[in-house]
């Protein structure tokens, strides 16, 4: 009977079953895993199961009968792979799970900010609107997306999703490869300086490499129309928020919408949490992925990459 255990449950959420693993062998589940903990829990285990939890050189040794570590999400920086690959540790991912999900929070952001919606609703219920004299209130004008240019930085799945609902809003979308490689017959490929520039909105959906990191600072910041807005959905290294904090505080963009920070949980001298214009700023705690149907996706698609290796067959190896 193999032994199963889930480290960090609690990133997957408590509205999951995941009772669907029993069905493999012994399941353990711990809600949080912290570093020190790792070796103790990992030890027995055959079937490991992680979103962030870190395992690497310094832990691994310690699992001698691991065959199998499941990470519940695209990424793998957290899985040591020259490690596994030289003990014959099979890794697997899950993509694609959350592209419907990212690109509808990409839109959430963008109309949140676009539309001034914290303005309109403190307006209403702190009790000025039921002193006004006319049924309406204008005192943010917004735009409509109709005519705009939407910039995408990293033309992926998700990049590629946020295109498609860009042009039925009537967006004309333009997007920059930060590989240099990507192009798609759809949409208009140009480099990053002239995205910015042109842009009235600019979504990230790049992956964190050499080519991305510190890719938008002060400098590429001030390109951008001052009645723009950014929005970060990649990863949080990618934009400079020391100089995002300064370029809103300089009134370079109209706002931004980040889901993605280089730490997380945010730390509390983040520059970000202190400027001036705090309704141009919006942050939200890396949510983007985690629908109830998106957490769903990814549970059954780990499931399947376990049925997959105890059946001898290849899917979702990393």
């Amino acid at each position: 009977m193999n032994k199963i255990c889930i480290l960090d449950s609690k990133t997957l959420g408590d509205d999951i079953d995941l009772s669907i693993f029993e069905e493999f062998g012994t399941l353990t589940v711990y809600e949080t895993t912290a570093p020190d903990e790792v070796i103790d829990r990992i030890a027995e285990q055959d079937i490991v199961i992680t979103n962030k939890v870190q395992l690497h050189s310094n832990n691994l040794p310690a699992a001698k009968n691991l065959k199998l570590i499941c990470i519940t999400a695209t990424g793998t920086n957290n899985v040591d792979l020259n490690y596994t690959r030289e003990r014959g540790i099979i890794v697997t991912n899950v993509a694609g799970y959350s592209t419907n999900t990212v690109a509808q929070h990409t839109f959430a952001m963008a109309l949140y900010l676009m539309e001034h919606l914290p303005y309109y609703d403190h307006y209403v219920k702190s009790g000025d609107y039921c002193k006004s004299n006319i049924f309406t209130h204008l005192g943010k004008p917004f735009h409509e997306l109709e005519g705009k240019t939407w910039g995408i930085i990293g033309l992926g799945a998700i990049g590629q999703k946020v295109a498609q609902l860009a042009e039925v809003f009537g967006c004309n979308v333009v997007y920059y490869s930060t590989s240099g490689k990507n192009s798609h017959p759809n949409y208009k490929r140009g480099d990053l300086d002239t995205l910015l520039s042109n842009s009235d909105i600019v979504s990230i959906h790049a992956p964190l490499n050499e080519n991305t990191k510190n890719l938008i600072t002060y400098d590429k910041l001030s390109k951008m129309k001052k009645t723009a807005i950014l929005l970060n959905l990649g990863r949080g290294t990618i934009v400079n928020e020391e100089d995002l904090a300064k370029a809103l505080d300089d009134h370079l963009i109209a706002g931004a919408a980040l889901d993605v920070l280089e730490y997380e949980p945010i730390k509390e001298n983040n520059p970000l949490l202190n400027i001036k214009n705090k309704e141009k700023l919006l942050i939200t705690p890396h949510i983007a992925w985690a629908s109830i149907e998106a957490r769903h996706r990814l549970v059954h698609e780990v499931a399947e990459n376990i049925r997959a290796f105890l059946s001898g067959k290849q899917r979702n190896r990393v």
